[in-house]
């Protein structure tokens, strides 16, 4: 006879490591898992479980599924910086009475020898760039790229997982490199293309946290695009721990 643990369903907006990591525990756990990833890598890394990929459609799209699927609770386990579907998660919870829980690592924070420039936007970032010129290593994923394409005053290294597909500034040098970076990697990497500007979202995590350190140590400046809002009267955690005990109290 199943028990009623086995009979929880539960739905992981996934495609961080704290997702992939959540999903493990719980299907451990003897719990139905299904992890949704947004399907804009071409190779992401699948978690342990059942797996979709690809946009539910909207808050309609997103209610019906939960419905279709049974789903008994929500853990949003996105990149800080997925608003959309952050957003779309809490209306659609909201519209099918369906528990959710928000999953989000911490924010990183500067140390006394850190040299940050905080902007609160893409566009804010690139302006500040524009204004500075120099060598800029660009780690803001691929969609942000076409922001900066109009900058003719510096040279970019763009690092991306895949290729991107808006317009890139004039003088830039795509890389092509997938995490976790390494400290002596970065540093050495930064060394190689004398970068003088390091651009960052704040992601937080300790997967891309060795860039910050390498930059600091080498004295190179950080421009550090800060997270957008979050709905408000959300229940929040930000640790994997914390919400694998959420999903253990679901009744």
């Amino acid at each position: 006879m199943a028990s009623s643990e086995d009979a929880r369903r539960v739905l992981i907006l996934g495609g961080t490591g704290e997702a992939r990591e959540l999903a493990k525990e719980v299907v451990g756990a003897g719990i139905s898992v299904i992890s949704s990833l947004a399907g804009r890598v071409q190779r992401p890394k699948l978690p342990v479980g059942e797996a979709r990929i690809g946009g539910f459609g909207g808050i309609e799209g997103l209610a019906d599924y939960l419905r279709g699927q049974e789903i008994s609770a929500v853990v949003d386990a996105t990149h800080p910086f997925a608003a959309t579907i952050t957003r779309n998660a809490v209306a659609a919870c909201t519209a099918t009475s369906t528990p959710l829980l928000r999953l989000r690592r911490p924010p990183w924070e500067p140390g006394p020898d850190d040299r940050w420039h905080r902007v609160p936007d893409m566009a804010s970032a690139a302006e500040y760039v524009g204004a500075q010129g120099g060598r800029i290593l660009l780690t803001t994923g691929r969609q942000d790229v076409g922001v900066f394409a109009g900058i003719t005053d510096a040279w970019f290294l763009i690092r991306v997982v895949d290729k991107p597909t808006a317009s890139l500034p004039p003088h830039a040098e795509i890389l092509s490199a997938r995490g976790p970076y390494r400290y002596d990697d970065e540093s050495a990497l930064m060394r190689h293309h004398r970068i003088t500007t390091l651009v960052t979202k704040n992601s937080g995590g300790a997967l891309t946290r060795d860039k910050l350190d390498a930059a600091r140590d080498l004295g190179v400046e950080v421009v550090v695009v800060e997270r957008p809002s979050e709905p408000a009267g959300v229940h929040r955690v930000h640790d994997v721990a914390a919400a694998l005990a959420w999903v253990h109290r679901l009744r």
